[in-house]
């Protein structure tokens, strides 16, 4: 076995696997024992109950990187994992900025929690991985003699209940066939070797076949399920390269673990036999935010990520919450009264919170009841992105939330109007992280910003997070680094990539916002970029239709972000 690294939290079940600290020693095995495994029609699939399992499991394979580097800093498969919140995926080209041990935890935690593990093969350069909701109580590496920049990642995961989840994430080779033939008989002969049979298993990540009947699979379906019926997209679409043409992708459950799989639910969508999350089909996208209609249509974007859900039997000494409204897709108007309600076993009081930004911040309602619902005045904020939490009020590892996003709207009247304000184009000196973008709604109505993006002429350079709002005569201010940041700036923030990237000979700033529309444009000359530490302001100052002038010449100061060119509040 290589060496593994292996980074996660500490799990509460430590009793249970003492023997972790041991060297782990697998007593070899003939595969998989079968199961009674349901028919293979959609149907059968679709329409399991929740009540067949006390916990929902949510698989993802997933490569989709993308830009020129392979890896996820481009931010769009972020958002994707983001949006369609998945408890355990089998990722693919698994880079991220310098790939350190910081930045990589950066990623996990930003992308799916801080209390997700990971498994990432070293000495590959395209290495497969592992994030787990759930703790990884061992894993490591089996050779793939075909190809020499990555290799069959494997871990061993403590999910809820009495079975363990085996997870192998693979990139096969797009050479011919008969290697990924050759690949998958390798594979198998390990499981067989390695992986006790009473245990749940799935394979899944990118595995290059040109269709279902490709010899691979057929060879793979001595340890795994192959049979349809098969994830889709909006549309049907089964496919899943970057032309959709395809079958690249798969998430394939051993038949223990296939026996629980149910219908995916995001908000108020259902998808029976799995989903391929294509985001320029997908519909109403408000339901993935913050993914973006057109983050799966990224330039260099791999593929498209594959997702089945399992219904799992639970722990049986724990007790277990399921939230029942808002569960997601309901429209509720800030102010009015409505009852949120969920259903327990088990749990003597649980803790009751909302969130208006996806689940990034929660705020308590309240901290114990031992009611099955609470009455409820919902705050005059509106958002597109809210969620209730309810919560073993003496186990926190007993949870539910809202399965999708549900909207909050107000009726103060009003409209927003956003407009791209200033724009230091040209830094003082060389530092490159004074550049910014201010932002300013004229409007009388507040701005929800989620998913807007700011761009220069070569890319998107800053996305704006969940639950992000502007409210009228508001500010915010992009800047390139958080050392170009003036002491007590208003509103200011950090480019999400990093950097503005904006250039001293003139350049176009574009705001968009979450369906790619543009909602202002700053078209600057090289009349107003080429001086050093002058912005660009428009004039008259904060006006929509301004034209953009050195700010020098509305007042003595060569810039003003976050104030009017005055130096004045907004």
């Amino acid at each position: 076995m290589a060496s593994v690294r292996i980074e996660k939290t500490p799990s509460k079940k430590v009793w249970r696997y003492a023997a972790v600290m041991l060297p782990l020693v697998l007593s070899a095995c003939g595969g998989v024992e079968p199961e009674t495994v349901p028919s293979g029609d959609e149907a059968a699939v679709g329409v399991r109950e929740d009540g067949l399992a006390s916990v929902r499991l949510r698989l993802m394979a997933a490569n989709i990187t993308s830009g020129t580097g392979q890896d996820y800093d481009p931010g769009h498969g972020i958002r994707i994992f983001q949006g369609t919140k998945p408890d355990v995926v089998m990722l693919q080209e698994f880079n991220y900025k310098t790939n350190s041990a910081t930045d990589l935890r950066s990623f996990v935690d930003t992308t799916f929690g801080t209390g997700f593990s990971y498994f990432r093969e070293s000495g590959s350069g395209i290495p497969n991985g592992i994030i787990s909701r759930y703790p990884i109580i061992s894993a490591g590496e089996w050779d793939d003699t075909n190809v020499s920049d990555r290799d069959f990642a494997w871990a061993r995961i403590d999910v809820p209940g009495p079975k363990d989840l085996w997870v192998v994430s693979v990139h096969l080779l797009t050479t011919s066939s008969s290697v990924r033939n050759t690949e998958a008989t390798s594979l198998v002969s390990r499981i067989k070797a390695n992986i006790p049979t009473g245990d749940y298993l799935v394979i899944g990540g990118d595995f290059n076949t040109g269709s279902r009947t490709e010899s691979c699979l057929t060879t793979l379906s001595q340890v795994v399920s192959t049979a349809s019926p098969y994830p889709a997209d909006r549309n049907g679409n089964t496919n899943t390269n970057a032309g959709r043409n395809s079958p690249y992708d798969h998430v394939l459950p051993d038949s223990d673990l296939r026996a629980y799989q149910t219908a995916v639910v995001i908000g108020g969508s259902s998808f029976s036999a799995g989903l391929v999350a294509d985001t320029r089909v997908y519909s109403p996208i408000s339901e993935i935010s913050p993914a973006l209609s057109s983050d799966s249509g990224a330039s260099g974007m791999q593929h498209m990520a594959v997702i089945k859900d399992f219904l799992i039997p639970g722990d049986s000494t724990a007790g277990s919450v399921t939230v029942t409204s808002p569960n997601g897709g309901e429209s509720w108007a800030g102010g009015s009264a409505h009852t949120v309600t969920w259903t327990s076993s088990g749990v003597t009081s649980v803790k009751v919170e909302y969130s208006l930004n996806g689940g990034s911040t929660w705020s308590t309602l309240t901290s114990s009841t031992s009611a099955t619902s609470y009455a409820w005045t919902v705050p005059s904020s509106a958002s597109t992105t809210a969620r209730v939490r309810v919560t073993d009020a003496s186990d926190a590892t007993v949870t539910d939330s809202s399965d999708g996003a549900f909207s909050i709207t107000t009726s103060g009247g009003g409209t927003a109007s956003v407009i791209i304000n200033e724009v230091m184009v040209n830094e003082p000196g060389s530092d490159v992280t004074g550049e910014f973008v201010e932002i300013v709604n004229i409007g009388t109505a507040s701005a929800d910003l989620s998913g807007w993006t700011v761009s220069d002429a070569a890319s998107v350079r800053h996305t704006f997070p969940s639950g992000t709002s502007l409210a009228a005569g508001g500010v915010v201010v992009v800047f390139g680094g958080a050392a170009g940041i003036p002491s007590g700036t208003p509103g200011a923030v950090v480019a999400s990539t990093g950097t503005l990237g904006l250039s001293n000979s003139g350049d176009t700033v574009t705001l968009k916002n979450a369906s790619g529309t543009a909602v202002d444009t700053a078209t600057l000359s090289s009349g107003v970029s080429g001086t050093d530490g002058v912005s660009a302001n428009r004039s008259p100052d904060a006006s929509a239709s301004g034209t953009f002038v050195l700010h020098t010449s509305l007042s003595s100061l060569t810039s003003s972000p976050g104030t009017r060119a005055s130096g004045a509040s907004f």
